[in-house]
């Protein structure tokens, strides 16, 4: 997402001090998995592996970035943001490198993915990738540890991660990175939920701005909040940039605190919405906490 997103929904979150928890900010030291590549197995190589996706009556399009080494890996599936320009692969080369798996896939009507783009469609899709990938013929053929397997997005994507792991107790955990609380959405004024769907339609199907700021008024039920009582549960880390996004994650991670979690883990970096200036120490932040999973 751009950054004119959301603009009357942070102001919201400004008038709501109750939210505002100072977040923890941390910076691991960078794992080799960052710059370096895994040792060579003839054997068991790493691979990639087209996938085609049921969801929603079509097969979205999906990429499995498989580790190297012969049995079953844990497994991280990565989301994309709105429209999703930035898809960071180069993170899910890291997390390969790290011995995980990673799923990346197209939401449906998105970058050339069948179907009719919807904000709905998208959290339906990305239950549909964590059941494909549950299968057990589908977990065997990708080589996934079905017991160790995490949820991750960027932007719209890491909204969609807290909303699908909220309810998901299997997740090992979840990954939110700049998220957008799409539930925040409803309540923001009708100009500027159309001016957020102006900036963020490129490559998307069978949508219009308006079509796609009617279905934000809906979206209520899709925030932070909502998702909070599940995410407690389970392992998360949670990722701030500059953005203008910062207070709706600071904000959860005061709601989980003041749940008594203890297994949130919150580091801001000082960069754009893409990361642009933070590449390693995102790679670096994910893959510590990656490694650090019981």
């Amino acid at each position: 997402m751009k950054r004119t997103i959301l603009l009357a929904a942070l102001a919201m979150l400004a008038a709501a001090p109750q939210w505002a928890e100072a977040r923890a900010i941390g910076h691991p030291a960078i794992p080799a998995a960052v710059f370096t590549d895994p040792p060579a197995d003839k054997a068991n190589p790493p691979r990639m592996e087209v996938l085609h996706i049921p969801s929603g009556g079509v097969e979205i399009n999906g990429v499995a970035y498989l580790a190297g080494g012969a049995g079953a890996h844990p497994t991280v599936v990565l989301l994309h943001g709105l429209p999703g320009n930035e898809k960071n692969l180069d993170l899910a080369q890291a997390i390969r490198r790290a011995g995980w798996n990673c799923v990346t896939f197209n939401y449906r009507g998105s970058w050339g993915s069948p179907g009719t783009f919807s904000f709905r469609g998208n959290l339906a899709d990305t239950r549909a990738v964590l059941a494909y990938v549950r299968a057990p013929a589908n977990a065997a053929k990708l080589q996934i540890d079905t017991a160790k397997l995490v949820l991750a997005g960027h932007s719209m994507g890491g909204g969609n991660t807290a909303v699908v792991a909220g309810g998901d107790p299997g997740l090992a955990g979840a990954v939110m990175i700049s998220a957008a609380n799409l539930g925040l959405l409803a309540l923001a004024p009708p100009a500027q939920r159309l001016a957020t769907a102006r900036d963020n339609m490129e490559t998307l199907a069978g949508v219009t701005a308006e079509s796609m700021a009617q279905e934000m008024s809906t979206m209520a039920d899709a925030s932070f909040a909502k998702a909070a009582p599940g995410l407690a549960k389970m392992p998360l880390l949670v990722v701030t940039s500059d953005d203008g996004l910062a207070a709706m994650s600071d904000g959860l991670v005061g709601d989980l605190k003041k749940r008594g979690d203890t297994q949130v883990t919150a580091i801001h970096e000082a960069t754009d919405h893409s990361y642009s200036g933070k590449r390693i120490a995102l790679e670096a932040a994910v893959i510590s906490w990656l490694q650090g999973l019981k």
